[in-house]
């Protein structure tokens, strides 16, 4: 069975990201692929926390996404070779779909959040 490319990127989307901040990050590696960006240069990009900035780099890390030196910097290498095509994909979907994505992300971040947004879901009669 094949799934379709927009099945398939909000399902990468769910299994990689546990915030918007790690995929504003790895947009941003992958937009500067071809040198490594130091700690402070990542964090004054996104404007974001030291803290946020760590726990995206550990979670990309972890994921095989980005790889990271000992000062701190880090540099966009996907391990696996779909890899790369999966976060063109998402980067696209998200620049055009920017509040679906965040969805995506909060809703698999949150699960019970998802059964409470869908408590207030209008459904219609069966008849």
């Amino acid at each position: 069975m094949t799934i379709a490319p927009r099945e398939e990127v909000e399902e990468f989307v769910r299994a990689t990201f546990r915030s918007v901040w790690a995929l504003e990050l790895l947009c941003l590696l992958r937009n500067n692929r071809d040198r490594s960006l130091s700690h402070r240069e990542m964090v004054d990009a996104l404007r974001a926390s030291d803290f946020v900035v760590s726990r995206s780099l550990d979670n990309l890390s972890a994921m095989g996404l980005v790889s990271r030196d000992e000062d701190g910097s880090a540099r966009y290498s996907p391990a696996r070779g779909d890899a790369d095509r999966l976060v063109a994909l998402t980067e696209d979907l998200y620049g055009k779909s920017p509040n679906a994505v965040r969805r995506i992300i909060a809703l698999a971040a949150n699960p019970g959040l998802a059964a409470f947004a869908d408590a207030f879901r209008l459904r219609k009669d069966d008849k």
